[in-house]
């Protein structure tokens, strides 16, 4: 259902769940917070799908007859998607999502999650709850308006209509819109990977906002072996060694 891999310095989260186009169900959701506590000291994350054509038809629509039954379960529901979504947010490393097929309802708040979202040709994605009748958390809400501005989301969520790879490049959806968005992430995670590994990850908590107090990070580098390495490799004109 979900699987895991590691290549180096490079850990690949992918979904593999062919008979049901990779919908999410709450055991999914589980997993995917699980692999993602499993990261370790991996120094970029690849999050895709396992699955030609598709990256993910989003929740599995066949739990929710049980939801509108049970309302002990929705709960479960809610925390599991949460647990999954976040602890991919909160890995400390960059995460970069390749996006090759569909992508849809919840798939679309779990790539957001991601730090770089890469679209290759066969990308497509839509945001569907309210064809579905239920509203879509707000904190994936919220980051939808971060991602692509208020009205942009609005529409989104609105019609639910479908924004196909250059739409969603247009609309700053994603960042990179690519021919094959696996080789794409890859190549990029590779360049992320040979990089200083705490400097990448100080950057990446920066970009969490100006709430995070990195003052004494940033002049504790200078003193560190990090820093040591990439000045004596500029000097030498030679490629530092992480």
């Amino acid at each position: 259902m979900i699987q895991t891999s590691r290549d180096g310095p490079i850990a690949t989260i992918a979904l593999a769940r062919p008979e049901a186009r990779n919908a999410l169900p709450i055991a999914a959701w589980e997993a995917i917070a699980a692999a993602a506590r499993e990261i370790g000291d991996a120094r970029a994350v690849i999050l895709r799908s396992d699955v030609p054509g598709i990256f993910s038809a989003g929740a599995d629509i066949r739990e929710f007859e049980q939801l509108q039954a049970d309302p002990g379960l929705r709960i479960r529901f809610r925390e599991a998607m949460r647990a999954g979504i976040e602890a991919v947010a909160a890995l400390p490393m960059p995460v970069i999502a390749a996006i090759d097929g569909g992508c849809f309802g919840a798939a679309v708040a779990l790539v957001l999650a991601a730090d770089i979202r890469v679209a290759g040709n066969g990308a497509e994605f839509a945001t569907t709850p309210a064809r579905l009748g239920i509203g879509y958390p707000q904190q994936d809400v919220a980051r939808l308006r971060a991602q692509v501005g208020r009205g942009v989301a609005a529409t989104m969520l609105f019609t639910g209509d479908w924004v196909k790879a250059d739409e969603a490049k247009a609309i700053r959806l994603v960042e990179i819109r690519a021919k094959n968005a696996g080789d794409t992430a890859l190549a990029i995670a590779r360049t992320v990977a040979a990089n200083a590994p705490q400097a990448v990850r100080q950057l990446k908590r920066a970009l969490g906002g100006p709430a995070v107090d990195l003052d004494q990070a940033f002049d504790d580098a200078f003193g560190g072996p990090e820093f040591a390495e990439g000045l004596a490799a500029f000097g030498r004109r030679r490629k530092p060694v992480y």
